[in-house]
C-alpha cells in the first residue's frame, strides 16, 4: 500500500509538473474573466496544438484531457481550478480508483503574485448528491493538487476551502459535468 501511495504521488507530481511546464509560458490566467469566456491561452506560440476549446456548462475542455473549471475571486484572492484525466495513465500501471488530478492555483488579485503556501482541501459532491470527506490538497510548485475518483457520469460540485498565507479562510466553488 505504501508503494502504491508513493508511486501515485510520483505520478501526480510528474503530471502536474508537465502541466505547469506546458502552461506556464502559454497561458495568461490574468485575462480569464469570471464569466469563463476568453482564456487568453496562446498555445500556438509554443508550437503545440491543443485543439479548440469547447464550452460545456461553464467549463472549458482542451485536447489532452486538461479541463479548466474556471476562476473565482474571494477576498482579493483569485482561484483557478483544473482537472487532468489520469485514468488511462494510471490504468496502464495497474492502478485503479484514480481517474483525475484536481488542481487549483491561487493569485493575489492586487499584485498578480502566485500564492503557494497555506492549507487547502476540496469536498466533492458527486452526481448522486453524496458529498465525500474533504481531500487535503498538497502544495506542488505553484499550485495545490490531489488525485480524485470521478467515475460516475454526471455533474460534480467542488468546494475548495482554504486558509492561505494571510490566515484568512476562503471558500471557492466549481462544477464539472462528466459525460
Amino acid at each position: 500500500m505504501k508503494t502504491f501511495r508513493t508511486l501515485s504521488m510520483a505520478l501526480t507530481l510528474a503530471a502536474t509538473l508537465a502541466f505547469v511546464a506546458v502552461n506556464a509560458g502559454a497561458m495568461d490566467h490574468g485575462s480569464m474573466g469570471s464569466d469563463h469566456g476568453s482564456t487568453g491561452a496562446d498555445h500556438g506560440s509554443m508550437g503545440m496544438n491543443h485543439g479548440t476549446m469547447n464550452m460545456d456548462q461553464g467549463s472549458m475542455s482542451m485536447h489532452g484531457d486538461m479541463i479548466m473549471l474556471g476562476d473565482q475571486v474571494q477576498d482579493g484572492v483569485k482561484a483557478m481550478a483544473h482537472l487532468k484525466d489520469v485514468k488511462e495513465a494510471m490504468g496502464k500501471m495497474g492502478m485503479t480508483g484514480t481517474t483525475h488530478h484536481f488542481m487549483v492555483m491561487f493569485e493575489d488579485q492586487a499584485t498578480g503574485k502566485a500564492i503557494d503556501s497555506g492549507s487547502v482541501a476540496v469536498k466533492i459532491q458527486g452526481p448522486e448528491g453524496k458529498e465525500e470527506k474533504p481531500v487535503k490538497l498538497m502544495g506542488m510548485q505553484g499550485h495545490f493538487g490531489a488525485d480524485v475518483d470521478l467515475e460516475t457520469k454526471g455533474t460534480y460540485h467542488f468546494t475548495v476551502g482554504t486558509k492561505l498565507e494571510d490566515g484568512t479562510k476562503r471558500q471557492f466553488e466549481f462544477d464539472y459535468t462528466l459525460k
